[in-house]
């Protein structure tokens, strides 16, 4: 009996992980588009020239 719920521990530990990396897999592709975006439609400054779009 201990050993299969070690196993089932195990598949739902590995389950728990492989879940959570396709989850940050994804959440890296959307911030990575909208950084790309914020290049693509940021505004000029006062100057004329072309302004920053983050405020670092």
């Amino acid at each position: 009996m201990v050993p299969v719920l070690l196993v089932l521990l195990l598949a739902v530990i590995l389950f728990g992980f492989g879940f959570a990396v396709k989850v940050l897999w994804w959440l890296a592709l959307i911030v990575f588009v909208i950084w790309l975006l914020g290049f693509l439609v940021r505004g000029t400054s006062a100057t004329g020239g072309r302004g920053r779009w983050y405020r670092w």
